[in-house]
C-alpha cells in the first residue's frame, strides 16, 4: 500500500536523512568531524561561563541562597522569629548552609517574609 501524505521526499531520501542524523540523536551532541560546520557555542549553555544575563559570582550565589531559603520556608510560617524559622528549616531538611546563616539572625527580630530574612542576612537582590 502506498503511503499518502505531504511528504516531499522519496523513501530513499528519507532513509538517507535519518541515517545522517542518527548519530546526533544518540550522542546528544554534534558528531561532525568538520568543526567549521558546528554552530558557535553560546556562553553559559555548555558550562564555559555564566548564563546569559547572569550577574557576578556573588549575585549568582546570593540568588541561589534566596531560592533555597524560599523553597524551605512556607509562606504560612510568616511572620516569624528566628526560632520559628530554624524549626521550619530543620523540619524541611534545608541545607546546612541555609540553617547556619539563619542562626546568625538576631533572636528577637521578627520577619514578615523570605525577602526580609534574605535582606537581614545581607543577601538582598540588586536593585
Amino acid at each position: 500500500m502506498q503511503e499518502r501524505g505531504s511528504n516531499r521526499l522519496s523513501a530513499h531520501e528519507d532513509d538517507r536523512l535519518k541515517h545522517e542524523v542518527k548519530g546526533l540523536l544518540r550522542a546528544d551532541r554534534p558528531t561532525r568531524t568538520d568543526a567549521w560546520r558546528d554552530p558557535e557555542p553560546v556562553e553559559g549553555v555548555d558550562g564555559t561561563g555564566p548564563p546569559p544575563g547572569a550577574g557576578d559570582d556573588r549575585e549568582v550565589r546570593d540568588e541561589a541562597f534566596r531560592s533555597e531559603l524560599a523553597r524551605h520556608l512556607r509562606p504560612a510560617v510568616f511572620p516569624a522569629k528566628r526560632s520559628e524559622l530554624l524549626r521550619t528549616l530543620l523540619e524541611e531538611q534545608a541545607p546546612d548552609e541555609v540553617i547556619d546563616q539563619v542562626r546568625t539572625l538576631p533572636r528577637r527580630s521578627s520577619y514578615a517574609n523570605v525577602q526580609e530574612v534574605a535582606a537581614a542576612l545581607g543577601r538582598k537582590p540588586r536593585s
